[in-house]
Formats: structure tokens, sequence, C-alpha cells
């Protein structure tokens, strides 16, 4: 069992974005086939795609909209990037789901920490290991050892993607 919880797309802006994303686009869903989507992490629930499911790639600034609900002010910090969700409303994260998603040993990840106004206050890079949980347990407990750390996010070092965050407990 993991001791983070790592937080998908709220169902509220997985809603929003389905109509238009965060660089003002109108979202343009498809059927994942072979393409280089089958695979890709969703996250809205925080799984792969599979083969026949209906996605869209949107572009997504997680930074804006945690600002929003928190009141914080990441100013340039602020950036936005591509992600997989459904085309249509999911059922969010398994309740049986253990584990970090997208937890492939040997993957590169950065844990990229802000603090409450949204200001980045340090990261770290995480190849991740044999044992992810446990790994990904060390790298947040670090973070968060630090108080002004509000927020990590995961992204993945080859494209940048943002992958899932995780709150201060």
């Amino acid at each position: 069992m993991t001791t983070y919880t790592a937080q998908p797309i709220a169902p509220a802006t997985l809603k929003e974005l389905r109509d238009t994303d965060d660089a003002g686009r109108p979202c343009v869903a498809y059927t994942a086939t072979d393409d280089a989507a089958v695979g890709s992490p969703l996250r809205c629930c925080l799984r792969p795609v599979e083969p026949g499911e209906r996605i869209a790639l949107v572009s997504y600034a997680p930074l804006r909209r945690w600002s929003e609900a928190t009141g914080a002010h990441p100013g340039a910090y602020d950036e936005q990037g591509p992600v997989f969700i459904h085309a249509d409303a999911c059922e969010g994260p398994a309740a049986d789901a253990h584990g970090y998603p997208f937890a492939r040993p040997g993957a590169l990840r950065t844990l990229r920490r802000y603090n409450a106004d949204g200001h980045i206050v340090g990261g770290r890079l995480l190849e991740i290991p044999e044992a992810a949980e446990a790994g990904f347990d060390q790298a947040f407990a670090e973070a968060f050892t630090d108080p002004e750390v509000a927020l990590v996010h995961v992204r993945a070092v080859e494209y940048g993607c943002f992958q899932f965050a995780v709150r201060r407990p």
C-alpha cells in the first residue's frame, strides 16, 4: 500500500477539458488502435490506454488548475502540456488499484516540488527502482520534509509530460 495518494485530474476539470483544453483548443476524440497512444498513461483514471478506447490528447495546465482551487499565484511557473484522457466520463482510478501509476522500473521521473504560492522550491530525478512503491515513498517523504512543499508533480523525463500530483498529507 502506498504512503501517498496519486491524484488523477479532477472530474470537474476533465469535463472542461473534454470541451476545450487549457490551450483553448476544442477536444478531438478518437479511438485508440495500434497507434502510439496504446499503453500511454490516462490521467483521468491513472492507467494505460487500451486498444479500442475512445480517448483524446489535450493540453493540460496542472499547476494552473491547482492554483485556481487554492488561490496560489504561480506566475511564470504555470505551464501546460499534453495528456491523454478518456473522451467520455470514466470511473476514475480503480478502487483496488495498488502502487503508484506508470511506475515502470528503470523509467526516469522528475519530482518537481511547489510551495503554497505555486513556485518551484526544488525537485529531484528518480530512476524508478525495482521496488517502485518504496522508491516513490522515499522520494515523496524527502520532498515533504521541507515544510514549504505543498505539492509534488511527477513528470516523465523523456517528454516532460505530467504524470500525476501528490499533495502534502
